[in-house]
């Protein structure tokens, strides 16, 4: 559909205008529906009920992309995920995880070392489990949840492409993975004739922009679609807390989260103009993040998460509108990275050393021009 760049009021997309993740065929919503609140066993999410009337909104609105992992709330997640969808499986994008290893967070259960990682007994353990979790014969997409240095990248992607051979997983993924690894693991798939990664969950939020640097270009040039989590600060982007209110960091990892965010001015001043905008336009604060993330260069779909219906209404009104360039530049400003590191900041010599008027190929456009502020040394 034709799009207006300039009108607060236009759609920036329908929960049901699917997009394509990456360089592969497979259609998703642009928001994407994270299960870290389905279950209890984590002190921040909500019973089996109440999860599936969130389940409910976002699925009759048109939404078919769900995230879940094999350790969300020590493996509760996967299950009511799996009750939900259970007759409608060919109408959902099914995403799960393994890495993380359960038997390190429980104490109550001996430590076994080859239950997380990335290598193939781990892979291949985790990925059965998970699966009766679910109660399918495939998810549709595998992530590794994070890089963990100790696996070689060609163990890890040999056993992906097995996987995607069985047929327990249609596609994978990668989470938490550093620029150099993700081009070395989809450059020796695309050399071996392996599955490559076609999608990248990473951290990005007004509050933490370190995304833009290398993981953004890394993706622009692989064709690796962006699922960013974290879009609204562990909440601290919802506009409830204020500098005087206090969290008590011991009762679950998102208090802690917000305890650290505090602990920052810029932060607060970026929060700032957030609810700014959020007035200016009658839009709440969360909209307003959400909707900044969107419309950055490279982004496929945000997760978004909630534990009440009325939450993800809130989350789902972000593809109600679209903020102005006005309004971007003034989030882009208050939100600068304090320094450009190096190389990246060298983008602002290139009209010098290089020549002036030569395009920039469109997927590097708007990243060049991001670093292009700063000091040269």
């Amino acid at each position: 559909m034709s799009q207006d760049y300039t009108s607060p009021v236009k759609t920036t997309k329908a929960l049901d205008e699917y997009v394509l993740l990456g360089r592969s065929g497979l259609r998703i919503s642009p928001l994407c529906l994270g299960t870290v609140t389905f279950g209890e066993q984590w002190g921040v999410g909500a019973d089996k009920e109440k999860s599936k009337k969130v389940f409910d909104l976002y699925y009759e609105r048109g939404g078919n992309f769900f995230d879940t992992s094999n350790i969300y709330n020590f493996g509760e997640s996967e299950r009511f995920l799996g009750d939900y969808v259970s007759d409608k499986r060919s109408n959902v994008v099914i995403a799960t995880k393994y890495t993380t290893n359960r038997t390190a967070m429980l104490k109550d259960q001996k430590f076994n070392p080859n239950f997380g990682g990335n290598h193939r007994k781990s892979l291949v353990e985790n990925l059965d489990e998970s699966l009766k979790r679910l109660n399918m014969n495939y998810v549709d997409i595998l992530y590794a949840h994070m890089f963990e240095y100790r696996t070689p990248i060609e163990e890890m992607m040999r056993s992906l492409d097995d996987v995607i051979r069985s047929g327990k997983a249609l596609y994978v993924a990668v989470s938490d993975i550093p620029s150099w690894a993700l081009a070395r693991a989809n450059t020796i798939a695309e050399l071996r004739g392996w599955s490559p990664f076609i999608g990248l969950q990473t951290r990005y939020s007004l509050l933490n922009r370190s995304f833009e640097f290398d993981l953004q270009p890394a993706c622009a040039e692989l064709d690796v679609g962006v699922i960013p989590w974290g879009t609204i600060a562990e909440g601290f982007l919802t506009g409830k807390y204020t500098r005087e209110s206090t969290v008590d960091p011991k009762l679950n990892i998102r208090n802690k989260a917000i305890g650290a965010y505090s602990k920052s001015e810029k932060n607060w001043k970026i929060l700032d103009e957030v609810i700014a905008i959020s007035e200016e336009i009658d839009r709440s604060p969360v909209q307003v993040a959400l909707n900044w993330v969107q419309q950055k260069p490279g982004i496929t779909s945000s997760l978004i998460g909630a534990r009440t219906v009325s939450q993800l209404e809130e989350n789902l009104r972000s593809l109600e509108f679209k903020l102005t360039p006005e309004q971007m530049k003034r989030l882009d400003d208050v939100s600068k990275p304090n320094e450009v590191p190096f190389p990246h900041k060298f983008a602002n010599q290139y009209d010098r050393y290089i020549g002036k008027n030569i395009q920039v190929p469109n997927k590097f456009a708007p990243i060049v021009k991001a670093y292009n502020y700063g000091s040269l040394y």
